[in-house]
Formats: C-alpha cells, sequence, structure tokens
C-alpha cells in the first residue's frame, strides 16, 4: 500500500524522538496544560516539518542510498516510490506545516522559513563537512522552542536550554548512528566526524554532547523553578543516556540499533511523562 510505503519512507516511529519535547516546550511555557487547540496544530505542525525533512533527504539522498548496500532497499533506490510521488509528499507536507503554524501564534508565522531553509541545507552538509551531525541537531532542537514560540510567543533562554538539550542529545546519537556507515562514506567521500577523527573520538565526542545535554536539562529546570518530578525526569535522562553509552563500544557494535533506537525513543517518551507530572500535580 502506498501509504504505508511513505510511513516507511519518513520512518513515522521515529517522531518519537521530537515530538515529546515539542510537548515539553508547550507544556512548560504555561506551566501546565496548553489548551487543546495548541496541541493539536503543535502535533501537526511537527509531523508535517518531520515529513517533510525526511522526505527531502530521501529524495536528495536517493542516489548515494542506492549505492550503500543498508540503504539500497529504501524506498526510492528500491523503486516502491518515485521521485515524483515523493516531491508530493513533500509538496504536501510543507502545507501541512505552514497551515498548522498559522493556527499559532502570530510569531511563528515569521519564522517557518528558518527551519524549511535547514531542512533543505541538512541533506547536503555530509558532502562538505562533517559538521553534519551538529546541523541535525540544532535543527531537531527547534522543536521545544518552537513550540513554546506557538503558544506563548515568547522565547526565553529557558527554551534555547531546552532546545540546546535536544541538540547535544540528538548529535550525539547521530554520531553512533553515522558508525553504521563509516567505510561507504569514506568510499563515497561523505564527511563525518568518524570519518574525521576515528571511531575513539566519535565515542568521545558523543559523551561530552550527552553530558552536555544534561546540564542544559538542569539549567532549564534551575531557570523556571522546577519542581521534584522535572528533577527526577533528568535523572532519568542521565541514567538511560548512561545505560545507551554501556551498549556499545569501539570495536563492538553488536547492540547499535538498540542503543539508537530503542534507547533513544524510551529517553525521549520518559522525560516527557516526568514534565507533563510536573505540569499537572
Amino acid at each position: 500500500m502506498v501509504p504505508r510505503r511513505f510511513a516507511s519512507l519518513v520512518k513515522i516511529e521515529h517522531t518519537v524522538f521530537a515530538l515529546p519535547f515539542a510537548y515539553v516546550g508547550a507544556f512548560l511555557a504555561v506551566d501546565g496544560v496548553p489548551s487543546a487547540h495548541d496541541l493539536v496544530w503543535v502535533t501537526l505542525a511537527m509531523v508535517g516539518a518531520r515529513s517533510l525533512a525526511m522526505g527531502l533527504n530521501r529524495l536528495i539522498d536517493a542516489e548515494l542510498d542506492a549505492r550503500n548496500p543498508r540503504t539500497a532497499s529504501r524506498e526510492l533506490p528500491g523503486g516502491q516510490l518515485q521521485r515524483w510521488q515523493v516531491a508530493v509528499f513533500c509538496a504536501a507536507s510543507l502545507a501541512l506545516f505552514v497551515v498548522a503554524v498559522f493556527q499559532l501564534d502570530p510569531l511563528v508565522r515569521w519564522l517557518w522559513p528558518i527551519p524549511v531553509a535547514a531542512f533543505v541545507v541538512y541533506p547536503y552538509l555530509k558532502r562538505f563537512t562533517w559538521l553534519c551531525h551538529f546541523w541535525l541537531g540544532a535543527v531537531d532542537g527547534l522543536a521545544p522552542v518552537g513550540a513554546w514560540a506557538a503558544v506563548t510567543g515568547e522565547m526565553p533562554w529557558e527554551s534555547w536550554a531546552l532546545g540546546g538539550a535536544v541538540a547535544c542529545w540528538i548529535a550525539g546519537f547521530d554520531l553512533f548512528y553515522s558508525l553504521f556507515d563509516v567505510d561507504v562514506d569514506r568510499r563515497e567521500g561523505l564527511h563525518s566526524v568518524a570519518t574525521r577523527f576515528g571511531v575513539e573520538r566519535t565515542f568521545t565526542i558523543a559523551r561530552v554532547l550527552h553530558v552536555l545535554t544534561v546540564l542544559l536539562l538542569a539549567a532549564a529546570g534551575w531557570g523556571l523553578g522546577l519542581g521534584l518530578a522535572y528533577w527526577l525526569g533528568t535523572l532519568a535522562v542521565a541514567a538511560l543516556l548512561a545505560f545507551e553509552h554501556s551498549l556499545v563500544r569501539p570495536g563492538d557494535l553488536r547492540r547499535l540499533d538498540a542503543a539508537f533506537f530503542t534507547m533513544n525513543g524510551v529517553i525521549s517518551l520518559v522525560f516527557c511523562g516526568f514534565v507533563v507530572l510536573e505540569a499537572v500535580v
């Protein structure tokens, strides 16, 4: 079925990485429960934005994916979808994103081109620089900042601390993800931290980024004067990140799938759950 192929194209199940942090931004922005109107439109904006970002990534990288054994069976190189179909899907996702944005605070009506431009740039960066991981993190880090602005029209430093935490978290686990393709990237002349600095330093940089994630979450909690539930959530993130790093080490990547997909989904949902508890209690 074509809808199922599009869901697979954008890895709809991985929306769990960023969407909960948009909710985190929305709940903390109002120090309570946002209106149903805001939650619905923030959700639709996030779905549209993420679908657009993934669709563009698959479209731009189709030829590279076809030459990589790990990705050669994806929908475009595998022939399950045509380029025009993905282009139409991207246009529809953009339309959903823009319509949703215009139902929210007027501030975000001026800002929506920024993430869209970032989505277009990201797939090309690995062709030029190993900083691509940090760009991806920064783009996903816009989720809590954008949601905060969408429901209040403000972007205080605490929202940027949350965004920075998400940026470090995403960049850190993207470093792990890049280890799947080190040999292919070198063959294709693509850039990553692993191809530039080696596998061991990649692990070190990922650890540093994830320490920064916890510190930035703590900074946001301190700035907002949050209570026990938030701090328990921050401690849970620290513990889960530590466990994630225990699953993989240089020379032993057998559990990399579990570290990347399972643990990061758990981290996002657990932290969001604690923030919601903080907001409603």
